[in-house]
């Protein structure tokens, strides 16, 4: 065990500049741990990116070091980026966490062909030690079963982790908050606590995930057709209300979605989804069974257009469609960013003529994060010493702060950090250290890059203006204009003659090069590219991407 004046250094990697990648390194002499791995899906200004993780590349650097992962719970933006970064560690890392979570995880291993860690089922309660850190786990209630927060002790001081939290007295599963243990850790002393701060700027308290099960129950009792449920996958609570709904009514359920079909089968094979196998049906099976006896679990509450919902609106999937007697129920709130891909899918629904619920409209959505009281209610409970807002936007991060302020700890001691940053603890008393390389790499089809402002910046030119390829073939003697082929995607020519007047000035460009003597095909790729350019833009105030190809015959 390290000793002396060594710090325990404190570097969040992600998840403190959005809803999403979250991972966190903790670092002692010799010994470090990680806490979470997720991912982040991609902004409109993206373009062709499928999954955004956060840069890891100071765990690789001291992989050597590296002691356990340890998971709070199951959700993609905390355990999605795992696949990518065991994939890339030399050596087998144990993963800490609770049994679903491992599920989920073993399950999206088995999609990568990535050869299974070493898993560490841990539970509330459990104790271990990894190198110079004394850990403990304890329940949280969340969105999703088997929520974890952290505790851990090292020769440097104390930090709790709360992981994703609301203090819900009334779970789905019975299983509270370990209100016992975080007075206990209380008690002992928190140098530092690290909590979430999704919902920092909400007031009051976020109600009880019980609260949704009438709600689901009444408008699934009472629809005239098939009932479908867009939820997120992983959200179990959830999923157990609406089955319970469904039975309770005489209604069989569906499941469809890759990710929901998966989710669900984890989560019934280890206890946590409780339904009977008589009750659901494959999807293909449903011609067999009344509409007003049919429940339809699926994927696309956040708007993707390859989900489930997506596909069933416009007609897509290969065994279900929505039709006018059907009711939809989106039980989820999009997340930032994603609202009008949400507000794309209910508009196509309300033109089939369903019927549409939303968190707007009725009780069908509760959120998995604590509101302000419930922060402050942590924060009382914890007294630490210094407190670090994590898991949210810089307006998230900063409204948590401040109710840091109100609860009496002082400004000089709450750290708004930013991904890269970090902490350092001596002797329980926290400090600014020095920071590390961070940033985001991209998901970009089957590679793992950078991202290249170059290419986004091509892509969203091409989506906006469209491209021209223009096509001149010239007599090598002479350099005579033999023919101009344009070829146009994404560009509306709509002005008559338009097309042949570009045509035109390519031939007079490369004619005018040509006689000027010396023009080689560089040249007169750029002047045909200058001209063609600068032709589009005076006539239809668009800059399409333009190709100049020049082939000498």
């Amino acid at each position: 065990m390290a000793k002396g004046n060594t710090p325990l250094r404190i570097i969040p990697l992600g998840g403190l500049d959005g809803i999403g990648k979250n991972m966190t390194a903790f670092e002692y002499g010799n010994d470090m741990i990680l806490i979470d791995a997720g991912l982040m899906f991609p902004d409109d200004d993206q373009p062709g990116i499928d999954l955004v993780l956060p840069d890891y590349t100071y765990v690789l650097e001291n992989e050597q070091k590296l002691r356990g992962i340890l998971i709070t719970h199951g959700h993609e933006d905390h355990i999605g980026a795992l696949p990518y970064l065991l994939a890339d560690l030399t050596r087998k890392v144990p993963v800490y966490s609770s049994k679903l979570t491992l599920g989920f995880i073993e399950n999206k291993l088995s999609e990568f062909r990535i050869n299974a860690p070493r898993f560490r089922e841990v539970q509330n309660g459990t104790h271990l030690n990894l190198g110079s850190f004394s850990i403990d786990f304890f329940s949280m209630t969340h969105s999703i079963p088997a929520a974890l927060g952290i505790y851990m002790r090292t020769p440097a001081g104390s930090v709790m982790h709360t992981g994703d939290f609301k203090l819900d007295q009334t779970p789905i599963d019975g299983v509270t908050p370990n209100y016992q243990a975080i007075s206990r850790f209380s008690t002992m002393g928190i140098d530092l606590l690290l909590s979430d701060s999704t919902n920092a700027t909400r007031p009051g308290f976020t109600p009880s995930e019980a609260a949704v099960g009438p709600s689901l129950r009444h408008i699934i009792k009472n629809a005239t057709g098939r009932v479908f449920v867009a939820s997120f996958s992983s959200h179990i609570h959830r999923l157990q209300q609406v089955c319970d709904a469904a039975c309770a009514v005489g209604r069989k359920v569906v499941v469809t979605g890759r990710s929901m079909v998966n989710n669900t089968k984890v989560a019934r094979d280890l206890g946590y989804l409780k339904i009977s196998q008589d009750d659901i049906i494959d999807a293909f099976d449903v011609q067999d069974i009344p509409d007003n006896k049919i429940v339809v679990l699926c994927t696309g509450s956040q708007g993707e257009p390859m989900s489930a919902l997506a596909r069933m609106a416009t007609g897509d999937h290969r065994s279900l469609t929505i039709t006018s007697s059907d009711t939809v129920i989106i039980s989820a709130t999009p997340v930032p960013g994603n609202e009008k891909s949400v507000q794309n899918i209910i508009n196509a629904l309300s033109k089939i003529g369903c019927t549409v619920f939303d968190k707007s409209s009725t009780l069908v959505h509760v959120s998995g994060h604590g509101s302000q009281e419930e922060l402050k209610l942590m924060l009382a409970m914890t007294r630490p010493h210094y407190f670090m807002p994590v898991h949210g936007e810089a307006v998230h991060l900063r409204a948590h702060a401040t109710l840091g302020e109100q609860m009496g700890i002082p400004r000089g001691r709450i750290f708004i950090a930013d991904n890269g940053d970090a902490l350092e603890m001596r002797g329980g008393t926290v400090k600014w250290g020095d920071p590390v390389e961070s940033g985001v790499v991209y998901v970009d089809g089957l590679s793992v890059t950078d991202g290249d402002p170059v290419v986004f910046r091509d892509r969203q030119k091409l989506a906006s203006d469209g491209i021209v390829t223009c096509v001149a073939t010239v007599s090598s003697r002479g350099g005579k204009v033999v023919d101009v082929e344009l070829a146009m995607r994404g560009v509306s020519f709509s002005s008559d003659g338009l097309a042949e007047d570009a045509q035109d000035l390519v031939r007079r460009t490369v004619s005018q090069s040509s006689q000027k003597g010396g023009a080689n095909t560089d040249t007169l790729r750029k002047n045909v590219r200058n001209s063609l350019t600068n032709f589009l833009w005076s006539k239809t105030h668009t800059r399409p991407m333009v190709i100049p190809v020049v082939m000498e015959v």
